[in-house]
């Protein structure tokens, strides 16, 4: 009779990871013979043998095991590389490069789909030296966020004496083994937990960190019946504390091993290929995906924002899978564009840690997602979706202006996307080829670019990158011309909702990039039309219509009093932010700027006021000579200011002086537009009060 087998070979063999091992081997013998057929002609290939069958198999590799691997143990025998076929090196660097990106993906998905991988082959990194630990005295002054959640939540970890972690780690490992050999799934308890907290705090330990995420993949697939699990958790307060564990802890101990490079610029570089690096990788790649397979099942916004911030910290370790980065990203976006706001916020952060990657194509890929998923997201706007679709293109910006040379290329693409619909409709002239541009994708898209450019041309961004001017700055032009472009098609009463949506995006356009772009010519229509005295206002008790929310006027609004009054104000609210505006105020040659309009409103005031009865128009014309009065005011002041002027103006550089040392805010005008700013935030706050239903009286 031949000699008993050891201990650790009949654990293994007991614990019925023969099976699963056999399993993978197979898996990758086919992904490695589909490989070896695409590359055909290079040579003669390596042939892979057919194994009989799984009987036959099982029989051959437990007289192995009790030859060949005799007094081994699990850890060993898991690590001895019969899993993948060739070592990692090879798989991951000369195997990868070979094949194509399909064959990637499913490389990979046999890596960590399976829930059979046990990396038992992390143990083997175990360095148990000083050199390997962090003193708790330290660690408020390295990682405080850590420390704080510790002392709010793990205290007794903190009066933690130093002692032998490892040793309770490899108790528990003797604690599955008799469960196992009871042919049962060990429980997670409270008790285990806490013994993997401490060898994970003390020791940074590899070893505690591999069995706590296996026991986190049980975690997060616990309640699909096809899947074989290594723990069972029966109580809801450890499930809570496993993840929470997981999310926290596995960012700070991988920091300690393969720490990566943090460059000046903000940007970030993936940990060196070290044996230790390319080891944790395989385990590192399962991890995330579990949590983002956990995160489709989460509802409890802490808990998501939790998630989100702790993977976003593991980002530089999972960039170098192309199919992990593209489902983290689909995941970031899906609650950046449908969550609550405090939500919305953490999913942004993540997806801008994915955008500070020195890998270009990465870069490209999630301004281009970014942008595809703000433009999805805007299709239809209401008073309800507005403020989270004005949140995302904040946001959306934030992230276009991180790389202006990356973004340059993107913008330039898409707003000629918007000039060719605009061309179409300008040709085509249908009722469908208008819908192409009058619709609030159109008009965000004109927004947000907008705001993009304006952040990226502002003067602050300027001083920030040393004086050198955006690469943005060039779309300015065709930006404006498309969007003026768009607010010609059409000129009717139902359409000034649009127009005035546009000109606000051209004006903080110039306000920021200090530009002149006139607008009084696509302001002034809407305005005099209200006070023209052929038009009778009908009257009505519809409620006043709200501009933000609107592109086109409903039919019953068309010619009522209430939708002229809209009209006026807004029109006149615009038309004196424009004229107050840097670009306009602030030249030196305002006062002669300002007469034809002030010439046109005149007479438009004078018509408004000579009709009587059902035709007069008082409330606009109010507004109007308001307007005109606070013009002609700040015309005087500007003539004021530059009285001590002498010298010609064909002297540029001495004319750029002056309009810089001008002071715009302090013009009357200003001065009108800001008191005009708080009255319509103040009705603002009051109308979404009402809306919420806190039973706000509306004053006029």
């Amino acid at each position: 009779m031949g000699k008993k087998a050891a201990k650790s070979t009949r654990k293994f063999a007991a614990s019925g990871q023969l099976k699963k091992t056999i399993q993978a081997r197979r898996k990758f013998r086919d992904i490695k013979k589909k490989a070896e057929k695409r590359k055909g002609g290079k040579g003669k290939e390596k042939e892979v043998r057919e194994d009989e069958d799984v009987s036959e198999d099982e029989e051959e590799d437990v007289e192995e095991t009790s030859g060949k691997f005799k007094g081994m143990s699990v850890d060993d025998f898991l690590g001895g590389g019969f899993m993948q076929g060739d070592s990692d090196e090879e798989g991951s660097q000369s195997g990868g490069e070979a094949m194509s990106e399909d064959e990637e993906d499913e490389e990979e998905g046999s890596e960590y789909a399976d829930d059979n991988e046990s990396f038992a082959d992390v143990d083997d990194l175990e360095d148990e030296g000083e050199a390997h630990l962090m003193e708790l005295s330290k660690l408020a002054e390295k990682d405080p966020e850590f420390y704080k959640y510790l002392q709010e939540n793990d205290r007794e970890l903190l009066e933690f004496k130093l002692n032998d972690a490892n040793a309770e780690v490899d108790e528990d490992e003797d604690e599955d083994a008799e469960a196992m050999e009871e042919d049962t799934t060990p429980v997670l308890t409270k008790e285990v937990l806490q013994r993997w907290q401490k060898a994970l705090l003390d020791h940074r330990s590899l070893k505690a960190l591999r069995k706590m995420l296996i026991a986190f993949r049980s975690a997060a697939h616990m309640n699909e019946e096809d899947q074989v699990l290594a723990w069972r958790i029966d109580s809801s307060t450890v499930y809570n504390k496993l993840v929470t564990t997981a999310l926290r802890y596995t960012p700070v101990v991988l920091e300690h091993h393969c720490p990566y490079r943090s460059l000046p610029s903000g940007k970030f570089k993936a940990p060196t290929q070290t044996n230790k690096w390319k080891t944790l990788q395989k385990l590192i790649l399962s991890y995330f995906h579990n949590v983002l397979h956990l995160m489709g099942q989460i509802s409890d916004d802490e808990m998501l924002r939790l998630a989100f911030t702790e993977t976003a910290k593991l980002v530089p370790y999972v960039t170098s899978s192309r199919k992990t980065v593209k489902a983290y990203l689909k995941t970031c976006l899906n609650y950046w564009s449908s969550a609550e706001d405090s939500v919305r916020i953490s999913a942004f952060l993540s997806v801008r840690r994915l955008a500070a990657a020195t890998d270009e194509s990465i870069v490209d890929l999630v301004l281009k997602n970014t942008y595809l998923t703000l433009v999805r997201s805007c299709k239809s706007t209401s008073a309800h979706t507005l403020p989270a679709i004005n949140l995302m293109k904040n946001s959306a910006s934030e992230l276009f202006c991180a790389d202006h040379a990356a973004s340059y290329q993107h913008a330039f693409g898409y707003i000629r996307q918007l000039a060719i619909h605009l061309r179409n409709s300008m040709k085509t002239k249908t009722k469908e080829a208008y819908k192409q541009v009058y619709n609030w994708q159109y008009v965000h898209c004109v927004d947000f670019w907008a705001l993009v450019i304006a952040r990226a041309c502002d003067k602050q961004t300027l001083i920030e990158r040393g004086g050198k001017e955006s690469e943005l700055k060039a779309l300015i032009y065709p930006l404006v011309q498309v969007a003026l472009g768009a607010a010609r098609l059409i000129r009717n009463a139902r359409s000034f909702p649009f127009h005035l949506h546009i000109v606000r995006s051209i004006l903080h356009l110039t306000r920021h990039t200090n530009t002149y772009v006139p607008l009084a010519p696509y302001l002034l229509p809407i305005l005099t039309s209200t006070l023209s005295a052929s038009s009778k206002p009908k009257p009505s008790t519809l409620r006043p219509l709200d501009f933000e929310t609107h592109i086109r006027a409903p039919q019953q609004y068309l010619k009522t009093r209430v939708y002229n009054e809209g009209l006026a104000e807004e029109s006149a609210f615009l038309l004196a932010e424009y004229l107050a505006s840097p670009p306009v105020q602030g030249s030196i040659g305002f006062p002669e700027v300002i007469i034809p309009i002030v010439l046109l409103l005149r007479k438009a005031i004078k018509g408004a006021k000579g009709a009587q009865g059902k035709l007069a128009k008082t409330k606009e014309a109010g507004i109007a000579k308001a307007l005109v009065d606070r013009i002609e005011e700040s015309g005087r002041w500007a003539e004021q200011k530059r009285k001590g002027v002498v010298f010609a103006p064909g002297k540029m550089g001495e004319v750029e002086r002056w309009e810089e040392g001008l002071k715009v805010e302090d013009s009357p005008l200003a001065r009108y537009v800001k008191v005009q700013r708080k009255a319509r935030e103040k009705r603002r706050k009051l109308v979404e009060k009402a809306r919420e239903g806190e039973d706000e009286i509306l004053e006029d």
